[in-house]
């Protein structure tokens, strides 16, 4: 079990340095990385405690982390840009 969480921290920062290296997100690569990491975390513990995953811990590390770049900044900016107004 170790394995695997460590493994899907790994994971989850090369999909967040990738995502911020390719222009996916503008976060900056160290922010990038902590919001996968966080995504991955969030789903690793929602796999242990209720069973439910995407399928092996690699998909749901990609997955986690995938998710919570996208979401996150996205709510951020929406506010920012409300808070303008």
């Amino acid at each position: 079990m170790f394995f695997a969480f460590f493994g899907s921290m790994v994971l989850a920062g090369i999909v967040g340095y990738l995502a911020e290296k390719w222009g996916l997100t503008h976060n900056g690569v160290l922010p990038s990385i902590v919001i996968a990491l966080g995504g991955t975390f969030l789903l690793f513990v929602v796999r242990v405690m209720f069973g439910i995953s995407f399928g092996s811990h690699g998909v749901n590390a990609i997955v986690g982390a995938a998710g919570a770049l996208f979401l996150i900044p996205t709510e951020a900016a929406y506010r920012r840009r409300n808070r303008r107004r």
